[in-house]
């Protein structure tokens, strides 16, 4: 819905990804992506003048990676002309899990180059860039999008009922592009906006577990009706006693469940056994 104008509650995670770059005098630049334990999952070189692919191990991914740094010389046309070097990036978190690993990179990568993350995510992987604004914010925040110019409002969001909320992680990655593809060919009309957005207003400001669970039902209640799609407690999780409520694209990635101690051993023993509290997971 923030792809269509609408407000989002959006709360950076303590897991990201870091981006360090040692520069040499040769004109290759070498990478190399490791993932939370250390272990190199992606890695590739290429000549800087062109960005052409020398070698690589994944050739989809070394295909977008040139995408974006030509992106960035679109914008900054002195990046990376003199010299080349070597890239590490490190995740702190599963590269399966959805958490940003294409986000931070973004982010990482406008810092580094000193030019809008916004422009660049625009040029490659899309979205509404909430995850851009996460990737640097230090506190939760109201994202909303005009056309391309994204609007951040900082949000005191605290509860105290936050040692009752966990999320989930259903065991497979949802791919993002084709969710944010099939969703722009909805039809969605200045009421239905504004709908979300104040159920978003009110999510923030919920002072009660209670409140907060009635917003939450509503919501997916809401968004079901929009997407055409049965909500995932529904669907998979009738009988459990909380509230669950999807995140990111539907069907994929992490969801939040509302709940006490019980919470994480009734989704064990359904077999997802990421269960993390909002304390782990949160910035």
């Amino acid at each position: 819905m923030v792809l269509k104008g609408a407000k989002a509650l959006a709360i950076p995670t303590k897991m990201g990804q870091m981006l360090d770059f040692q520069p040499d005098d040769s004109k290759t630049l070498k990478w190399e992506s490791l993932d939370n334990k250390n272990l190199l999952w992606f890695s590739a070189s290429m000549n800087i003048l062109d960005f052409s692919i020398k070698n690589t191990n994944d050739s989809n991914i070394a295909k977008r990676l040139v995408g974006i740094l030509k992106t960035i010389r679109d914008q900054n046309n002195s990046f990376l002309i003199q010299n080349g070097g070597m890239v590490k990036t490190r995740l702190e978190f599963d590269r399966h899990w959805g958490l940003g690993t294409s986000s931070t990179l973004i982010s990482n990568l406008a810092q580094w180059s000193q030019t809008n993350p916004y422009t660049l995510l625009t040029n490659s992987f899309g979205g509404s860039g909430y995850d851009i604004a996460c990737a640097t914010s230090k506190s939760p925040l109201i994202y909303s999008v005009d056309k391309t110019q994204p609007h951040i409002e900082a949000c005191k969001f605290d509860p105290e009922f936050k040692s009752n909320l966990y999320f989930i992680y259903l065991k497979h990655k949802k791919n993002s592009r084709e969710a944010i593809k099939q969703f722009k060919k909805q039809n969605i009309n200045q009421e239905q906006i504004t709908h979300t957005t104040s159920l978003t207003r009110a999510a923030s400001k919920a002072d009660t577990l209670d409140e907060f669970e009635k917003i939450l039902n509503e919501h997916e209640r809401f968004i079901s009706k929009i997407l055409g799609l049965v909500p995932i407690k529904e669907k998979q999780f009738p009988d459990f006693p909380g509230t669950i409520k999807s995140l990111g694209a539907w069907g994929g990635d992490f969801i939040l469940a509302t709940g006490d101690n019980s919470t994480p051993d009734y989704f064990k023993n359904k077999g997802y056994n990421v269960v993390i509290s909002y304390k782990e997971m949160m910035l």
